[in-house]
């Protein structure tokens, strides 16, 4: 099954629709989400499956992924955290950012992306189709060797970059 993503300008404002893979070959710039689920001093990290199609094996936050077309951002959030992971939250909308970035087998995000925060303390199901594992990670931990560790996804440095975690 197709999916399309919503092409957006550089205001956030649709300009047009576009299937999520041909975007992601073309470099277009479209609107996704990104939730960070938080307990304490800890960040919940999942590491993305092996059979994604692109950044797989990657370490990345709780979930991310794209509205559908006509789906709000609230919603689409709920629903990849719990298609992703098997979590649902409370989550808040806190922030908003763009990157663009070489994310391999020749795929380029364009991405402005909202940021949804949550507080979580339950058990995590992950989907293996999206997730091959996950865990708690301390912040502080994360912080001093992100940029120079491989192992993180780019939107994931990117948002520590930014300190938007």
């Amino acid at each position: 099954m197709d999916e399309y993503v919503v092409l957006v300008d550089d205001q956030d404002r649709q300009i047009g629709i576009r299937e999520k893979i041909e975007s992601h070959r073309q470099g277009l710039r479209h609107r996704a989400f990104s939730v960070i689920l938080m307990d304490g001093p800890n960040i919940l990290l999942q590491r993305r499956s092996g059979h994604k199609y692109h950044s797989a094996g990657l370490w990345a936050n709780a979930a991310c992924g794209h509205p559908r077309p006509d789906e709000n951002l609230p919603s689409a959030a709920h629903r990849r955290l719990n298609e992703e992971m098997g979590i649902q939250c409370d989550l808040t909308w806190k922030a908003v950012t763009h990157y663009q970035a070489d994310v391999g087998k020749e795929m380029t995000e364009n991405e402005i992306v909202h940021l949804f925060f949550g507080n979580y303390t339950g058990p995590a199901y992950p989907n293996p189709d999206e997730a091959d594992d996950w865990g708690w990670f301390r912040l502080d931990s994360i912080r001093e060797h992100i940029e120079s560790a491989s192992c993180y996804s780019y939107w994931l440095k990117e948002y520590f970059r930014q300190r938007l975690i």
